[in-house]
């Protein structure tokens, strides 16, 4: 039994490629073994806030010397981390929006880094706690950034690679659909590419 754990992070409840080549591959993972099961965290449909200055207080204030308001401040950040750590897969939804990931993404990131639990620091620096997961990461891009003159630009994969590294993740497969804004054949070509990925990624 495997449990997967899907986080959809594009602002678009429809048409949005990102949400839509996830879904297919969560799709086709869950009907791959009886009982695996899916946990859907809809960053659009349910945002998680941004950090503020009392989540920040809460976080680095000892478990047992949190007021009753801490304890309850740090709940959803509690579960999600909970959510992440029973995950035997991570399929990711993120689209690229102004060369990085969505603000939604960043939140959920900020409330899942959290030292003692998905990271510590020890004698030799700091240790990702977030092992033996499978990461997948199914991004949307208007133009190409992969490779050629915009690669410079992309803070998007290097982000997610660096983030998510240093949390512990040493598996993880990015399955990028490019000039998704370069007209109807790119978009085309985009999906038949993402979809024989998906295909390949199965058979495996």
């Amino acid at each position: 039994m495997t449990t997967i754990l899907h986080v959809s992070s594009s602002v678009r409840s429809t048409g949005s490629i990102s949400r839509q080549l996830s879904n297919e591959f969560v799709a086709k993972l869950k009907s791959a073994a009886a009982g695996n099961s899916v946990v859907l965290r809809d960053l659009t449909a349910n945002p998680v806030p941004h950090l503020t200055e009392q989540m920040m207080g809460a976080y680095f204030t000892p478990a047992e010397q949190r007021s009753a308001e801490q304890i309850e401040t740090v709940k959803l950040s509690d579960n999600l981390v909970a959510e992440l750590m029973a995950a035997d897969v991570v399929v990711i939804a993120a689209p690229m929006y102004n060369f990085s990931v969505s603000s939604t993404l960043k939140a959920w990131i900020d409330h899942i880094a959290r030292a003692g639990l998905t990271f510590k620091y020890g004698a030799n620096g700091p240790e990702g706690l977030v092992s033996g997961k499978k990461f997948y990461v199914f991004t949307s891009r208007g133009g190409v950034y992969s490779e050629g003159p915009a690669k410079v630009m992309d803070f998007h994969e290097t982000y997610l690679r660096a983030v998510f590294g240093f949390l512990g993740v040493t598996d993880i497969t990015f399955i990028h659909s490019e000039g998704l804004a370069m007209g109807d054949d790119a978009v085309n070509a985009a999906l038949a590419g993402s979809r024989s990925a998906i295909d390949g990624l199965i058979a495996a």
